[in-house]
């Protein structure tokens, strides 16, 4: 008989099922994804760290995981980081039997393998309904026993300093150079430079580039997770890089913290946006883009200065999705052009910023 596993919400609910990852406790913010496929690379997204994920296809697993390697750059070949973020998974049906031509193992094995429980037999689809009309709820995943008790919010962490890399790495490519600041850079970003024929320096988060003695072209800022008015450190990084005038670039955490920068307030969504069908469209020509999307904080477009436009509007609920300096050369988009998972229609933004260089 398979182990029977618990999910309790801070509304006093309790859902039970069954455990497919490994058979242990946690406890976090529950958000839902409403992605059709793109579980392997949604997993290893440092942005849902901190994080009890939802998937609400109804059929996850049957593609299995592939395999944990590197390419020539040392990046994840497969994956967006070394290891899996979130802190448990929620799924309706489970499949144990995957195939696929690129699939090492089951997505269950490879859960427990990295500490990560899981539960199936869910009824995701009102989990999800009770989400969108109640908000984000903070859960604990339990095998004995589910009690709610008191759950510490992931907001509270400054969970970028988690996530991003503890050393200055390089990446040689040709002779235009850019630093990204690491607050829980995807890996295909960093692709998307170097396809680009752009040198890249990855550095910490809290690491000034200008105290380098690398000259830089550029400043990019990453995605990553939770509130982002903690990494104090970041937003000063981002205001030395306005006062050079430095061509900037922000992408989901970074557009967020190019907003604080900027003198912008910045509020947390009621259940975030996270799947690879949200429409933006872009405020300078009228066309609309299919986005991937994964973040749970927005700007507040009423406290924008005046001195900046807001580049992208969220189609769905009319929210920021991207900055524009009228002036200088900074700009910011708060869903991921790099996509993995999801479509690649922005991709254009990667070049809109070198560009500038």
């Amino acid at each position: 008989m398979e182990d029977r596993i618990s999910l309790a919400l801070e509304d006093g609910s309790i859902i039970t099922g069954q455990s497919f990852g490994a058979h242990t406790d946690t406890e976090g913010e529950v958000v839902f994804n409403t992605s059709m496929v793109g579980y392997p690379e949604s997993l290893t997204d440092p942005s849902y760290r901190g994080q009890i994920l939802v998937l609400t296809y109804p059929l996850i697993g049957n593609y299995g995981v592939p395999e944990e390697t590197t390419d020539q750059d040392g990046l994840q070949a497969n994956f967006e980081s070394e290891k899996p973020h979130i802190r448990a998974l929620i799924v309706s049906e489970y499949s144990d039997d995957f195939s696929h031509w690129n699939a090492k193992e089951s997505l269950g094995s490879w859960l427990i393998r990295h500490g990560i429980p899981a539960i199936s037999g869910v009824d995701t689809r009102a989990l999800t309904q009770k989400i969108r009309e109640k908000g984000t709820m903070l859960g604990r995943v339990m095998t004995k026993n589910p009690t709610y008790g008191e759950v510490i919010s992931p907001d509270t962490t400054n969970l970028a300093d988690e996530v991003a890399t503890k050393e200055i790495i390089a990446y040689k490519r040709g002779q235009k150079h850019i630093s990204i600041v690491d607050t829980g850079c995807k890996a295909n970003i960093i692709r998307d430079f170097l396809k680009r024929d752009i040198t890249v320096t990855r550095i910490p988060w809290d690491q000034d580039p200008f105290e380098l003695k690398t000259k830089f072209d550029g400043i990019f800022f990453s995605n990553g997770p939770g509130d982002p008015m903690l990494p104090q450190e970041t937003h000063n990084t981002m205001r030395k890089c306005f006062e050079r005038k430095i061509p900037t670039c922000g992408i989901c955490l970074g557009s967020q913290i190019m907003g604080i920068a900027a003198g912008a307030k910045t509020y947390k969504l009621k259940y975030g946006h996270r799947a690879q069908n949200q429409p933006c469209t872009d405020m300078e020509t009228g066309r609309c883009y299919i986005t991937s999307q994964n973040h749970g904080f927005a700007i507040d477009e009423k406290t924008i200065p005046k001195d900046w436009s807001v580049w992208f509007k969220n189609q769905n609920d009319n929210t920021v999705e991207g900055l524009k300096h009228k002036k200088h050369p900074f700009l910011s988009v708060q869903f991921h052009p790099e996509a993995t998972p999801g479509p690649t229609d922005t991709s254009f933004v990667f070049d809109r910023f070198i560009e500038l260089l």
